[in-house]
């Protein structure tokens, strides 16, 4: 079991997250742990399920720099970036940064702007830097990408590119409130004012290390037999269109690390790399008639490799 205060510390974040994001606990903790494994998580829904509450929420109670981009059409890399312009009064040009300078970087409805412009994160997300007029500049530590998307099937969206798609260690869903939830909601308005009371519930400094501990979590030689098990299983799967790369496969043992971390265990059982499979695979695994991989398609996956 983890020490009691990295637990209380965990368990404290969820919570609080759970009081405005409601009857999301999953989705809430998944959110988490993708943070927790230094990835970047891509969310896609229908608007108004709460994405982009979810982003504020998170950057509120980790206490962390936040910065929101509302993507467009007619949005331009530099938009992104930053721009150099000129200083007449030293003569020469200054850097303007842009809004990827920061924290966590909220990218809302990332699939409404042009592929152009979406592969100006590509070397922010992989590198943590982004390098513009032959300049290559650090982002802050840590840098997290949260991008909302609005379903293909919607007027205006440009599909992410596959290149961009893998850059996301995690992609969940929403989905509409059970009954309960809603019913809260409408009595109570909706959670958007509850972030404004929202404080820290980490000091600066205090995520680093939690960090560290969720990707020190122990993972046993069978546990790593069961996950190359399911990943050899994917590239083997005649109706994927190609299976699971090396980087997929690090980021669903990062992933599984972090969910054991959150759920107050020091080892990884082969239920939390089967908790957090849907959520690494079903965006980077599509199927021959062009679309991607479901839940039952990650259902039938899991059932087809037997635990060792």
């Amino acid at each position: 079991m983890l020490p009691a205060k990295r637990q209380s510390a965990i368990t404290e974040v969820l919570a609080a997250a759970d009081a405005v994001i409601l009857g999301k606990s999953t989705q809430t903790r998944l959110a988490l742990c993708c943070l927790l494994a230094r990835g970047h998580l891509l969310i896609e829904d229908l608007p108004g399920v709460g994405k982009t509450t979810l982003a504020h929420t998170l950057a509120r109670l980790l206490g962390f720099q936040f910065s929101r981009i509302q993507f467009t059409s007619d949005m331009l890399p530099a938009d992104i970036l930053g721009v150099s312009i000129f200083d007449r009064e030293q003569a020469t040009f200054r850097f303007l940064p842009g809004p990827v300078f920061c924290q966590i970087l909220l990218a809302d409805e990332i699939n409404r702007a042009t592929p152009k412009t979406q592969s100006a994160l590509l070397e922010a997300m992989e590198e943590g830097q982004v390098t513009t007029e032959g300049i290559t500049r650090p982002l802050p530590e840590p840098f997290f990408v949260i991008a909302t998307q609005n379903p293909s099937s919607q007027i205006g969206t440009f599909p992410l590119p596959e290149s961009q798609l893998d850059r996301f260690l995690l992609r969940i869903e929403l989905g509409y409130p059970d009954h309960d939830a809603e019913r809260l909601l409408l009595e109570g308005g909706g959670r958007r004012e509850h972030l404004s009371a929202l404080a820290a519930r980490l000091a600066p400094g205090e995520f680093a290390p939690l960090q560290q501990q969720a990707a020190s979590v122990y993972t046993s030689p069978a546990l790593l037999d069961y996950l190359q098990l399911l990943v050899a299983a994917t590239r083997n799967e005649p109706r994927f269109v190609h299976g699971l790369s090396p980087r997929a496969a690090l980021s669903l043992l990062a992933a599984a690390r972090a969910w054991a971390f959150t759920g107050g265990r020091d080892m990884v059982l082969p239920e939390d790399v089967q908790a957090i499979l849907p959520a690494v695979a079903r965006h980077r695994l599509r199927l021959v008639n062009g679309s991607h991989a479901d839940a039952e398609d990650i259902a039938a996956l899991v059932r087809s490799v037997p635990l060792l």
